[in-house]
This record gives structure tokens, C-alpha cells and sequence, in this order.
């Protein structure tokens, strides 16, 4: 791995000619780099296929461009503007706020702060090294700090204060557990020693500090990063409050067993519960106190949570707004590397759709911030649908190479590249939708603006080190090329924006290997096209899958909620089943019942990466009816080539099955067969765990190759697998997989109904 690094990528992930697109690059070890546009058709640099290609573009670029480390603001918090200091008053004060710590051993952490750890100004209340609250004060020269007598424990609620007197300098710090059967890790019937009512005289008065006030984080500042959020909690922050008076025991006693704060000396009351509706909350948080010192999130705090009173009945935040007052932080969160653009680039009105680059090379090293062009006005009768949402939701998977059972799972043992191993050295460029926070917490939210090393083309995936999501996509884009077919590219971005009027203009719309993650919009849109004559080739499997969420101001980023069924990585803590970004029920979108059989004809059946296998043609194959998919095809077995895996059935299977929605007139015309007990039988369908559940067992591990006529002359070509894709451009595409995807696009991509 060159000890140079060079990345960045875009403020747009989808763009029009005419569109400015804005590049965000760092560097190390290099202060210089060259930057080229270019057009990407094939990632994959496997010698048996047509190995990478990319074409310049001509087109003014900067060069040398200047460059130079860019620093990341990593974790969510909180920040509260005060510009008249109100959070900091001239005497005596309390703070509380119910909390549910998640790592208190982990080290330092703020909850409620005025507070910079820089300039040692301001009041913090916190969690100390030995992981036990504490309240910070700092005159400007000097901090004092009083800690509780007894540490927090980890995933339990407490409703935690601090109280400073400023004529006699006094602290008083209240922990108290606030437990029923259902909020908290342990149970109300374990005996309790972590209460704690203290008293402390300190040396110092708090002096103010000209900065917001914060949850989840204190100020900080180093040379050369500059000022950011340090001291990052892991945990949940329920109402919170501060008063400019100290509060007696009783007081407080009361607060905790949920009363409003005393309108006397009331500066804030934070109401995490406030601004709940039917279409979810943003990123505001509601002071109702009476100077309106609301709050924003920064790396989305994550809302629809349960809280400190949750009773276990309710599970949305819909039904029971006041149990949700639960606001997850994470220290490792980001949604956006917040980087300042290096340079501009507007889309020439001229070019031509397609995926495109920008090519960075400095220093021995290089990479490739890829972007898609979409056409302004439809230009092709095909479109190749960028599955953007699955792209997100595998974006930086770090699970790879955390995960101890990975080989076992995959068959393979770890194939690590550079891209790996920079991905592991920079944390601050996030996790996907399989990883866990550090807190073991499920990774919800996924965004574009930070690198993603699954975009670039020529990423494979560590533990198959066979091409993943987009890499291996643009195996379907070469051949396209390799065909000669026109095509525009559309992104499941402009799908969820645009819906059905996305994809009418097209007589044909192809799907990526993997279109795993559909939000609503998007799953209604593609039913709509299909039901008015669209033509589907879904050239993949494990589609239609997981239910995801997007604001539609925010379209580069996405939430997801993984629940109780499915091929899951992490799965949602009780209660916190329902997106806050729409207010839906996350999960797969089987247990909605909408499973992408109804959709597609078949539906996830296995996953399995040891190796690919060929398939056999079935009797409908025959049928005249449907016998053109096979011209040219002499061999009852195909497929035994490709890219991943050395066959066109692999990777990720679907099979047809009637019982789950596949239409009765589908055509069943060819499955796969040979694979290995790797390939388990999908955990969803799984009710009681027993032998005979893997691929050499379970007739149900298979990929199926179907036809489906839908209403007014449409249709749904279907292949199976993931790997299907990756077998098409081998040979120079001169292959028996190719001449059965070019037979259906052909007849597909034709004006007017199609019939069979």
C-alpha cells in the first residue's frame, strides 16, 4: 500500500448536464494532484474478463490541483446556540437530564455542557474516566471536578443532576437508578448500590464560555484540526433541564419521577419527546422553556427511541410519543466529513449518460470519486438502474474484517487489498448498515458525503474478494458496451425522487446484481411501471429486501431499521422498530407483505461464496411460447464462467415459490444446481434450526431463471443471482449467459406490448 493517500468525494452522487458538481479530496503524504475525468466501463481487473477500462473525457480540469488533509467532525451530539450566555449563568445553577449510558468505562464523556476542555471555561456535566458522573468546572486557569462515589452501569436509565451554589461554592451531584421491567438491561427486583447524593466544596467559579451549549460532547481544539467536539458519549439522553437556582432533594426527587421542572429560575427544558408526527421528527430539539434555546443535531442523533419511561407495550413512537424521548449518540457516527470542495466541475450539456469519475493521481497512488449522469430528457429505450440505496447501505462494510465468523459465513478466508487497509485506518469515514457502532449499537443511518471505497471501481469485497454491489454492476454496464445498446443511467435516488415518471420514458429498465434496499416510494413506483406495460430485467438477486427511508431534502442519506427477520448484521433494541425519517416499520419487506416474489417472481432463498454455479434448462424452457429466451443456446447446461465465483449462479440466490407470491403464469426456465452446504437455507424462512438445511440437502437452495407476463403487454425477466451479472461480458460477451440476457432485452426494449 503506498504510504500516500488521496480520496474525497462529491456533494451529488446523481447529476444532469448543466449540473455543478462539487469535489470534497484529502490527502496525505502528498500536497499535489492531477485530476481527470473519466467515463468508467468495467472495475473489475480479473484477467478473464475485459479487465478495467475507463475513458478520459475531454474537459478543462484543474491541474496540479493543490490538496491537502481534510479533518472530520466523527460522532453525533448536540449543539444548542446561546449567544446571550444564557446557558452559563452569573450564579448558582442546576443541570439534569435522564440518561442511559452505553460505555461508561470508555472514558471521558459530556451529557449537558457550556463547557471547552481548550480553554478550561464553562460547566460540564459528565461521565469521568473511572465512568462515574462528575461535573466539570473551569474558571479559564484552573477545573475542579466532583464525581460520584459509585460508577454507572452500561444500558441502565438514570436520572442523573449536578447542582452548584455560587455563595458557598458547594456541588451536589444525584444519581438514582429509574428502572421498570421493561426500559433497562437489568431488572427493578436487583438489588441497587449506584445511588449517590453528594456534596462537594470546589475552588473555582465557572467562567463563561462564548460558545454553543452541547449534548453528548464538550468543545475542544487542536493544531492543525482547528476547533471540534470531543468527549463524545455513548448513550441515550432523555428531557433534560437546567435551572439557574439550585434545586432541593425534593425537587429533583420529583423530576425524576417525571414532573415538569419548577418554572422558577427555568432557563431550559429540553423536551426530547417534542415535534413527534405521522411523518417523523428532524434533527430540531425543542426547548420549551422561555427563551427558545433549541437544539440541532450534528451526525443525526438517532430519534424514535425509547426512553427512560418506556413500558414496553407500545412499540412506535406514533402510538407513545412521551415513552420516546430517547436520543441515540455515538461517538463514531457521521453523516457528513463536513470537507471544504476542492474543485468545481459543470456537466457539460453534450455528454453523454453514463458513469463517470473524477480520477485523482498524486504521489503513486490514485482513486476514482465516482458519479452518475443522468440524461435531462430521456435519450434510450434501456435504462440501467444504479441500485444507489443498496450502494448506501454497504457503504465502508467494516464487518469483514471485525467479524471473527466472517470465513465461516463466506467460505473464503479474508482477500484483503489497499483499499481495506486504508479503510481501517481512517475510522472517520464511517461504517455501513452492517456494522455496529462502538457501543455495539446497529449502524441506522448511511450517507454519501464521506468516502466510500465500495464506490470505486475496482473495490472487491474482502471476504470473497470477488467485485461487490457497484464494481460488480458495472459488469452490466460493459456489456451494454460491449453490445452496443443505447442506455441512460437512472440511480434509485432519482427513482425515490422522481417515482413512476423515472422510469415511464423507458421501454426496458435493467436492475444492478444487487438491488437489495427499496424505500416505499420507490417499491410503489416500480409496481406502478410494471402494471402499466414496463418491462423489468432484474439481473440479480436478494432484491426488493430491506425497507429503507430517505428525507427529501437530505436524499444522501438513509435510514434503516433491522428487525426480527432476515439476514441481519445487528437488530433493533425493543421498541425502536420504526424509522423516524417516514415513521414506517423497517425490517424486510417480506413481513409487510410485500415479498419481491409478487414483485419479480422469485425472492432470496440463500447466499453462499465459496464458488458459482452453471445452470439446467426445465421443461418451460421448451415451451414455444417462451423459447426465443434460449436462441442461439444449444446446451442444457449454461453458465459455468464468470467473474464471481466461476459461474452465473452464485454469490446470492433467488428461487421462484408460489406459495410466497410468484405469479402462476411464470415461467420456471432454468435453475442452478451443485452448491455447497455453504449456502444455507435463508434464515427468514428457518422456523426451527435442524441438519439438512445447506445446498447439497435443501432443494430450496437454488437460483431460478424466469419469465413473467404483467398486465397491459409488461413483463419481468429474472435471473437468480447475483453472480449473473459478472458472467455476462467474459468472452467478449460471446457467451450462452449473454445471448439469453441480449434475447430478452431485445425482445423487451421492442415498442408495444410484449406477449408470450
Amino acid at each position: 500500500m503506498s504510504a500516500a493517500l488521496l480520496t474525497g468525494y462529491c456533494d451529488r452522487i446523481s447529476v444532469q448536464p448543466g449540473d455543478t458538481l462539487r469535489f470534497m479530496i484529502s490527502a496525505e503524504g502528498v500536497s499535489e494532484a492531477e485530476v481527470r475525468i473519466v467515463r468508467l466501463i468495467h472495475g473489475d481487473e480479473n484477467p478473464i474478463g475485459p479487465g478495467f477500462i475507463e475513458r478520459e473525457v475531454a474537459s478543462p480540469c484543474p491541474g496540479p490541483l493543490r490538496v491537502m488533509r481534510q479533518y472530520t467532525q466523527l460522532g453525533s451530539f448536540i449543539e444548542i446556540p446561546d449567544p446571550d450566555g444564557r446557558c452559563l449563568p452569573d450564579g448558582s445553577f442546576t443541570v439534569h437530564a435522564f440518561i442511559w449510558p452505553t460505555t461508561p468505562g470508555k472514558g471521558r464523556q459530556g451529557l449537558v455542557t457550556q463547557y471547552s476542555a481548550t480553554e478550561q471555561r464553562g460547566f460540564a456535566l459528565g461521565i469521568n474516566d473511572a465512568g462515574r458522573l462528575a461535573l466539570w468546572l473551569g474558571d479559564g486557569t484552573a477545573v475542579s471536578e466532583v464525581a460520584a462515589d459509585t460508577p454507572l452501569l452500561a444500558r441502565d436509565w438514570y436520572f442523573v443532576a449536578a447542582s452548584f451554589d455560587a455563595a458557598t461554592r458547594s456541588v451536589t451531584l444525584y444519581q438514582e437508578p429509574v428502572l421498570n421491567s421493561y426500559n433497562s438491561l437489568l431488572s427493578p427486583i436487583v438489588p441497587r448500590s449506584d445511588s449517590c447524593h453528594l456534596s462537594a466544596t470546589v475552588g473555582v467559579m465557572p467562567a463563561r464560555l462564548a460558545r454553543p451549549a452541547l449534548f453528548a460532547g464538550v468543545h475542544d481544539r487542536e493544531a492543525p484540526r482547528g476547533d471540534f467536539v470531543s468527549a463524545l458519549f455513548n448513550g441515550k439522553i432523555d428531557r433534560a433541564g437546567l435551572q439557574a437556582r439550585v434545586l432541593t432533594r425534593r425537587e429533583l426527587d420529583e423530576l425524576r419521577a417525571g414532573a415538569e421542572p419548577p418554572r422558577e429560575g427555568l432557563i431550559a427544558r429540553w423536551d426530547t419527546t417534542a415535534g413527534y408526527t405521522d411523518h417523523g421528527i428532524g434533527d430540531r430539539l425543542v426547548d420549551t422553556g422561555p427563551h427558545g434555546l433549541h437544539g440541532i443535531g450534528r451526525n443525526r442523533p438517532i430519534r424514535a427511541m425509547t426512553g427512560y419511561n418506556w413500558r414496553g407495550r407500545d412499540d412506535s413512537f406514533r402510538l407513545a410519543p412521551s415513552q420516546y424521548g430517547g436520543i441515540a449518540f455515538h461517538d463514531d457516527a457521521i453523516i457528513d466529513s463536513g470537507w471544504c470542495p476542492s474543485f468545481e466541475w459543470q456537466i457539460p450539456e453534450d455528454l453523454k449518460s453514463g458513469v463517470y469519475a473524477a480520477r485523482l493521481r498524486g504521489g503513486g497512488t490514485e482513486d476514482h470519486i465516482t458519479f452518475f449522469v443522468r440524461p435531462r430528457t430521456p435519450q434510450a429505450k434501456i435504462a440501467m438502474l444504479m441500485p444507489t440505496a443498496s450502494y448506501l447501505a454497504y457503504a465502508n462494510e467494516r464487518f469483514v474484517i471485525d467479524s471473527p465468523t466472517v470465513g465461516l459465513i463466506t467460505g473464503h478466508p479474508l482477500v484483503l487489498a489497499d483499499l481495506d487497509y486504508a479503510l481501517a485506518a481512517h475510522p472517520e469515514w464511517g461504517r455501513s448498515s452492517y456494522d455496529h457502532h462502538s457501543d455495539n449499537g446497529g449502524v441506522c443511518y448511511s450517507s454519501y458525503l464521506r468516502p466510500i471505497m465500495g464506490l470505486r471501481p475496482k473495490y472487491r469485497m474482502a471476504s470473497t474478494g470477488v467485485p461487490w454491489q457497484f464494481p460488480a454492476d458495472m459488469s452490466i454496464v460493459c456489456w451494454l458496451e460491449q453490445k452496443g445498446y443505447a442506455y441512460d443511467i437512472i440511480t434509485d435516488e432519482d427513482l425515490h425522487r422522481d417515482g413512476v415518471a423515472c422510469l415511464k420514458p423507458y421501454n426496458v429498465v435493467l436492475n444492478g446484481t444487487h438491488s437489495e434496499y427499496y424505500s416505499e416510494r420507490m417499491m410503489d413506483a416500480t409496481e406502478e411501471y410494471l402494471a402499466a406495460g414496463g418491462r423489468v430485467m432484474y439481473l440479480g438477486a436478494n432484491g426488493y429486501y430491506w425497507v429503507v427511508a430517505f428525507r427529501d431534502e437530505e436524499p444522501w442519506c438513509m435510514e434503516i431499521r433491522k428487525l426480527d427477520a432476515g439476514s441481519r448484521a445487528w437488530q433493533a433494541e425493543p421498541g425502536e422498530y420504526y424509522m423516524v425519517t417516514t415513521g414506517e416499520k423497517g425490517g424486510i419487506w417480506r413481513i409487510r407483505g410485500r415479498t419481491p416474489q409478487k414483485l419479480t417472481g422469485v425472492g432470496f432463498t440463500s447466499e453462499g461464496m465459496d464458488e458459482s454455479r452453471p445452470y439446467r434448462r426445465l421443461p418451460d424452457s421448451h415451451d414455444p411460447a417462451v423459447s426465443w429466451v434460449f436462441d442461439g443456446v444449444d446446451n442444457e447446461v449454461f453458465g459455468d464462467f464468470g467473474l464471481a465465483g466461476n459461474g452465473a449462479a452464485g454469490i446470492e440466490l433467488d428461487r421462484y415459490d408460489l406459495g410466497l407470491g410468484t405469479p402462476p403464469n411464470t415461467y420456471l426456465l432454468a435453475c442452478s444446481e451443485g452448491h455447497s452446504d455453504a449456502y444455507p437455507h435463508v434464515v427468514e424462512e428457518v422456523m426451527f434450526n435442524y441438519p439438512g438445511l445447506g445446498g447439497t440437502q435443501d432443494f430450496q437452495v437454488r437460483s431460478d431463471l424466469t419469465l413473467c407476463a404483467t398486465t397491459n403487454g409488461g413483463a419481468v425477466f429474472s435471473t437468480g443471482s447475483i453472480a449473473w451479472g459478472q458472467s455476462l461480458p467474459c468472452m467478449d460477451a460471446d457467451n450462452d449467459v449473454s445471448r439469453i440476457t441480449a434475447n430478452v432485452i431485445e425482445r423487451f426494449m421492442q415498442d408495444g406490448p410484449v406477449r408470450f
